[in-house]
């Protein structure tokens, strides 16, 4: 149980009158005290990549983190920098709660969006795939394979991913397909030979 004395530790013996009421209280507090939530979400996106980053963090539990960082930024850009970009589409590019306009918060999000996903590609290529090869585990390319797997994957392949992709033609004569979110895409162009 917290004794009453220590929950009246700090305040003295100050009574009402001794407080200004002319003063309000937003004036009392610092410039800066609100960050800008989209700043502050990579911020803490970093924090995740730093996880994966920390060799004292188990292995797979890296590789998750580092997962789970690209789908924190994908959604990112899916609703908050698209919510950016759509308030100036429509004329609405009022300040954010920090009194930046949303070209200025888009400016620092590209930045800082930018060096966050070289540190991740730097954080799986020097750091965590080495580090699941000294244990056994290694993500080859196609290349790499030997005939049996090479087998195994076309076979693979053709039962499971074949049947279920869809070709979509882009030309003047189309339209511009749509293209859902949160789906692997893959765009091919094939010239003509002659």
């Amino acid at each position: 149980m917290i004794e009453p004395e220590v929950l009246d530790a700090g305040l003295g013996d100050a009574d009402d009158d001794d407080f200004d009421q002319s003063e309000s209280f937003d004036a009392q507090l610092p410039e800066h005290r609100y960050l800008d939530r989209e700043v502050s979400w990579l911020a803490f996106n970093q924090r995740v990549l730093e996880l994966a980053e920390d060799e004292l963090t188990p292995l797979l539990e890296r590789t998750n983190f580092l997962a789970i960082f690209a789908s924190n930024l994908d959604e990112f850009f899916m609703v908050r920098v698209a919510g950016l970009k759509r308030r100036i589409v429509t004329g609405l590019a009022v300040p954010t709660n920090v009194g930046r306009s949303p070209h200025e918060v888009l400016s620092d999000i590209s930045a800082e969006a930018h060096a966050l996903q070289v540190r991740h590609a730097a954080a799986w290529t020097n750091l965590v795939k080495p580090a699941m090869a000294r244990n056994g585990i290694e993500v080859l390319s196609y290349d790499a394979l030997d005939d049996d797997d090479r087998a195994k994957l076309y076979t693979y392949f053709q039962t499971q991913v074949f049947p279920v992709l869809m070709p979509l033609a882009v030309d003047p004569a189309h339209p511009f397909p749509y293209i859902s979110g949160l789906s692997l895409n893959l765009a091919i162009r094939i010239r003509n030979a002659r």
